[in-house]
């Protein structure tokens, strides 16, 4: 049976925590870091509970934790979270010799996997992960940003409401429209030197838009780096194919992770 440790503190100046699952055996031997969505400004850890205990009942010790949040903290708080959160982890008793790590990333959690995979070659599976954030504002210069356009503008339309909070996330995030910022925050402009092996799963027409996808893995394929792109027809976003994805997800990452022991 799987051992939950709740509220472990990793960073005691922000108070930032992470959920532990213990599988049973508390085996060393593979790890999982399980990054929120939220699109920076929102979510939680919790929210990723049952995906977690699934996580662990397949041999997995699990790590979900918490990163600061806007508006409170903008750019780059989020992003050296995470990278510290590794730190931490690396130097704490739940990593031995011999232990591999691993991650899934949803939505904007998948981007912060990204930064992560590029600086420590963690074998690596993104839901939905925005990856553009630069170009796709300068393509949207009309679109109103809000948390929840259907209510504020009265649209039913998807793709509007979803333009609307893809702005408000990224300028939430942000902290500005200052185009050097989000050239920062560009999935392109991360450090790549260690990425490896990484998954990428995507809905053909959802919130984080295949166009700048599609752009970024030819990105990576021009510095000689590979990736697997699994697209799925329809509009759902990270969280919403989870349940489906789960087990496909985790025998990638297990696969992946026997291939780097032989």
């Amino acid at each position: 049976m799987t051992e939950i440790l709740t509220d472990i503190i990793f960073d005691e100046q922000k108070q930032l925590a992470t959920d532990i699952y213990l599988p049973q055996g508390n085996a060393k031997t593979k790890i999982l870091l399980f990054w929120h969505g939220g699109g920076w400004f929102r979510g939680d850890k919790s929210n990723l509970k049952e995906l977690c205990l699934m996580a662990a009942n397949r041999g997995f010790l699990v790590f979900a934790p918490n990163y600061s949040l806007a508006p409170q903290a903008t750019f780059p708080a989020a992003h050296e979270d995470s990278t510290n959160f590794v730190k931490w982890l690396l130097n704490s008793k739940y990593v031995a010799e011999g232990t591999q790590i691993s991650q899934i990333g949803v939505s904007s959690g998948g981007t912060l996997a990204l930064l992560v995979a590029g600086k420590y070659g963690f074998p690596t599976v993104t839901w939905s992960a925005p990856v553009s954030f630069s170009n796709w504002m300068q393509d949207h210069p009309t679109v109103k940003p809000s948390p929840q356009a259907h209510k504020d503008f009265g649209t039913e339309d998807l793709n509007e409401i979803n333009d609307s909070f893809y702005k408000y996330f990224t300028l939430t995030y942000a902290g500005s429209p200052k185009m050097s910022t989000l050239k920062l925050i560009d999935a392109a402009s991360y450090d790549y030197h260690n990425l490896h092996q990484l998954l990428m799963i995507n809905s053909t027409d959802e919130l984080a838009p295949t166009k700048y996808l599609l752009a970024f893995t030819n990105y990576l394929a021009s510095q000689n780096l590979g990736i697997e792109l699994k697209l799925i027809p329809g509009k759902r976003h990270a969280m919403a194919y989870a349940s489906e994805y789960i087990d496909f997800s985790l025998a990638y990452l297990e696969n992946s992770l026997m291939n780097n022991q032989q």
